[in-house]
């Protein structure tokens, strides 16, 4: 009877797959919500009243890097013309909440930073310019 125990412990443990850790299913939902997806909104600046025209910011894919750096593959409207451009950001947990981090990143138009949460289809968040900022939101549309 033990020796038969025994194969099926082995037997089993054989097949078993590993499970994902509860870090490693945040990103995998990180993933699915934004791989393919845009981020479609307004926002506003201190130095304008109300609310800009429709902005979108468009995701091809992303990869992360290690820790909490990614690196997001968008698309960026430059006049009539969209341009592939890679946006290194960190990403921070509060729970199951992921906040998306630029700090001083160097993108056309000067350095950037942003806080930009995200929670069920949708996104908030501040962000700041060579002498500007404001806050920005919407849905995230696939």
């Amino acid at each position: 009877m033990n020796k038969l125990l025994g194969v099926l412990l082995i037997l089993t443990s054989c097949g078993a797959s590993r499970v994902a850790t509860p870090q490693q299913q945040l990103d995998a939902q990180l993933t699915a919500m934004l791989n393919g997806a845009a981020l479609v909104g307004h926002s506003t600046t201190w130095k304008k009243p109300g609310l800009s025209a429709e902005e979108r910011y468009s995701i091809d894919g992303m990869t992360k890097l290690a820790g909490h750096t990614w690196l997001l593959r968008t698309r960026m409207k430059l006049g009539e013309r969209e341009w592939p451009l890679p946006v290194p950001v960190t990403i921070e947990w509060a729970g199951d909440t992921p906040m998306i981090q630029l700090t001083g990143v160097a993108l056309p138009g000067g350095p950037y930073s942003a806080r930009v949460v995200l929670y069920q289809d949708q996104y908030a968040g501040t962000w700041l310019g060579p002498g500007r900022g404001g806050q920005l939101f919407g849905r995230i549309v696939r």
